[in-house]
């Protein structure tokens, strides 16, 4: 059975840092390309980043570039988003997603709330 399971969210004043985790299971996580989405109140799921499986490649989002940073430890099965400067605009739930051509996994999210 794969799971996906996010923690590290949680409440954070504008210009803080949070990171984010992603620890897998049940799969082959080496194989998988892993990114983070999220998903605000009243809006559609959008592309935060990705990772090669190798985590030799990224891609941000471009309100994203600059501020936020993937990363993977495969050893540990877990993938991490790290976020600095963040904006009230980055409250969202934060989801991970694994991909693997048709396989695709998603976590169940956490919460990040940005604010004073």
């Amino acid at each position: 059975q794969v799971e996906l399971v996010e923690s590290g969210g949680g409440l954070v004043q504008p210009g803080g840092s949070l990171r984010l985790s992603c620890l897998a299971s049940g799969l082959a996580f080496s194989r998988y390309a892993m990114s983070w989405y999220r998903q605000a109140p009243g809006k559609e799921r959008e592309l935060v980043a990705s990772i090669t499986n190798t985590g030799d490649s990224t891609n941000y989002a471009d309100s994203m570039k600059g501020r936020f940073t993937i990363s993977r430890d495969n050893a540990k099965n877990t993938a991490y988003l790290q976020m600095n400067s963040v904006k009230p605009e980055d409250t969202a739930v934060y989801f991970c997603k694994a991909r693997l051509a048709w396989s695709v996994y998603w976590g169940q999210g956490t919460q990040v709330t940005v604010s004073s």
